[in-house]
């Protein structure tokens, strides 16, 4: 099984087996992650925030077109996660999630999001009521 006269190396064993375990630690680090997906599918190009804010909900239905937006979350509702506020480089606007059909409780503060939804207004609040949601 072993040459004779030659005494098993065990410290270049253990070397070597350190560093298959790295390389493969690496290579699992470097797979791509699937988006998560909550409430409706959506596709389309984001917007920014900022350009929401001059956009009025039609009078008959108080809501506009469905829009898709890019940010970070930076607060949600604590106890049940019902809404969240997403932020990007132009602003903040308050997601709302209640009529979506999910709540958003085991996303993490700061995860990159995009939502789509629908631009409601609550007196000159602007809220996105969401249908969709990837993180």
């Amino acid at each position: 099984m072993f040459p004779a006269g030659r005494p098993w190396n065990w410290s270049g064993s253990v070397n070597r087996l350190f560093q298959l375990a790295a390389i493969t630690l690496f290579l699992a680090g470097c797979a791509e992650r699937k988006p998560k997906s909550l409430g409706q599918p959506f596709d389309g190009t984001p917007v920014a925030i900022a350009t929401l804010a001059g956009t009025r909900s039609p009078e008959s239905s108080n809501m506009s077109a469905r829009v898709v937006l890019h940010g970070r979350m930076t607060q949600k509702c604590p106890v049940a996660g019902c809404w969240f506020m997403l932020h990007d480089e132009t602003g903040t606007i308050k997601v709302d999630t209640k009529n979506a059909g999910f709540v958003v409780v085991d996303i993490p503060l700061q995860s990159s999001i995009v939502v789509a939804g629908y631009l409601m207004t609550n007196g000159a609040e602007k809220i996105i009521d969401a249908t969709g949601l990837r993180y």
